[in-house]
């Protein structure tokens, strides 16, 4: 499973269901590790689907999100960070799986995940 770090504001905005695309810059570094995922996923599961953990920081104690999602090439939407005119590895959101460390929750009532600061 890749995993990739993701700011704050980004992992905020996916987690409320406000940003439905990650981007990652087309370089080789990137290529490889998504070619071994799609390669993964297909071979376990008999689809071509990412899974990812997007981790907003670097600690393993680090809030993260795991999730779902295909992978495209394109241009992104400036309003979730993308650079205008730039092509991007895509990956777009397709389910969120799992949400874990530091006050996250899934609010039933709400039916959306909340951030509680414990005290």
């Amino acid at each position: 499973m890749l995993t990739l770090p993701i700011k704050r504001k980004w992992f905020d905005m996916i987690l409320s269901g406000e940003k439905k695309e990650e981007y990652r810059d087309i370089k080789p570094y990137y290529t490889s590790r998504f070619e071994n995922e799609l390669d993964f996923c297909q071979f376990f599961f008999g689809e071509d689907c990412l899974i990812i953990i997007l981790r907003n920081g670097y600690s393993k104690n680090s809030p993260y999100i795991k999730v779902r999602c295909t992978l495209t090439k394109g241009y992104g939407k400036e309003k979730w960070g993308a650079e205008t005119g730039k092509k991007y590895y895509i990956l777009e959101i397709v389910e969120i799986m799992e949400v874990g460390n530091n006050g996250w929750y899934y609010s039933k009532n709400k039916k959306t995940y909340e951030y509680r600061e414990w005290s």
